[in-house]
């Protein structure tokens, strides 16, 4: 296939993708995506179960076919071409790992498809288990049922990388971990992502692991990718209610605009810089930059408010408060001077800036 250059493409790209479409009867599983991952770049699909993002995964990898649009690797025209002609790596969670074959010769099995040498197979496999940090001394001998369920990650991240491709898929390969050996492989996969440059495109449920490993994150929702942006970008400035609500905890407060003061039914909340007056909408803002007690007392928007609830995590209290019917969750950082202070059923005074809001949506009128 001939090499693509046209706005939507760049050398700074390792995937394009163009107006792509996939159906399954009904259902549109892919609503016409367009969307560019960097070169060496780690980039997760993040979505709820049946948002599209797995199908996505697949078109790229070419184990589904679009019904319409492109998918470029490389600058390359990739669609309709097989997987193993895509230059890809892929990781499963369930890791397909072959229970007969040693740690050694399951990473080595890619490459001797390729007919390397035994020698050049050798340094090539004893190069990944070193960067896996699994001793090939002790690792490479090893069957897939002594390992640990980690071990046995980083067995299907060395088989998948020790054949240089050029994009490595990684589909809720987390998934059937526990929480503390989930929240190591985390910190190792980025650290992994970065010593070796290669492009990762990883599909997640789970906001934590894309918040902590990506450089950019696309949020899914009914087969569209609702934002694509940086795990701050995403987080703190959400364009949809959906990505608000998805990725984090936000409360919720509706209302109608006038000018940039949002009217609600317990009082007026001053907005930064939005001009929907007249128009219902709802502004969305996170449980950590509402302040509460003393601290409160000269924000903008202040308001009397009754604990309804405490819900201790360990660092942070978080205390759910009832203004009128409406509740709001206020996370307060456990060494709060006034944390000992705050009880069930007591008053207290909450309180934000106009600018602390996550973002302002306008609602179906």
């Amino acid at each position: 296939m001939g090499m693509i250059r046209d706005e939507k493409s760049s050398p700074g790209d390792m995937i394009v993708l163009e107006g792509v479409v996939k159906r399954f009867g009904d259902i549109i599983a892919s609503n016409g995506i367009s969307m560019n991952v960097r070169r060496n770049e780690f980039f997760s699909i993040l979505g709820p179960s049946g948002s599209g993002k797995t199908t996505l995964l697949r078109i790229i990898a070419g184990l589904e076919e679009p019904d319409e649009g492109r998918v470029i690797i490389d600058g390359k025209d990739v669609t309709g071409i097989p997987p193993y002609r895509r230059n890809i790596g892929m990781v499963f969670q369930n890791l397909a790992l072959f229970p007969h074959m040693t740690v050694y010769d399951n990473i080595a099995y890619g490459l001797r498809l390729r007919n390397l040498s035994e020698e050049d197979i050798r340094s090539k496999v004893n190069e990944s288990l070193r960067l896996m940090r699994m001793p090939p001394e002790i690792f490479a001998d090893r069957k897939p049922s002594q390992l640990s369920g980690g071990q046995k990650q980083r067995v299907a991240i060395a088989r998948a990388l020790v054949t240089q491709p050029a994009v490595l898929l990684l589909d809720e390969p987390l998934g059937a971990l526990d929480l503390k050996i989930r929240q190591h492989m985390m910190l190792e996969l980025k650290r992994l992502q970065r010593t070796v440059g290669t492009t990762f495109v990883y599909v997640t449920h789970d906001q934590g692991e894309a918040l902590v490993m990506s450089d950019r994150v696309a949020v899914m929702h009914e087969g569209k990718i609702e934002q694509i942006g940086s795990p701050r970008e995403i987080y703190e400035r959400p364009k949809t209610r959906f990505v608000a609500s998805f990725v984090g905890e936000a409360n919720f407060i509706e209302g109608v605009m006038r000018d940039n003061l949002l009217e609600t039914e317990f009082g007026i909340i001053s907005i930064r810089g939005n001009s929907l007056s007249g128009r219902k909408a709802v502004v969305s803002i996170r449980p950590e930059r509402i302040m509460i007690g003393s601290s409160a007392m000269n924000s903008e928007n202040k308001f009397k408010a009754k604990v309804a609830d405490l819900i201790y995590r360990g660092d942070a209290l978080v205390v759910v408060v009832r203004i009128k019917d409406m509740e709001i969750k206020v996370s307060v950082p456990a060494n709060h001077p006034e944390v000992r202070e705050i009880e069930r059923d007591k008053d207290v005074w909450i309180g934000w800036n106009s600018g602390d809001e996550a973002g302002v949506f306008m609602m179906e009128d």
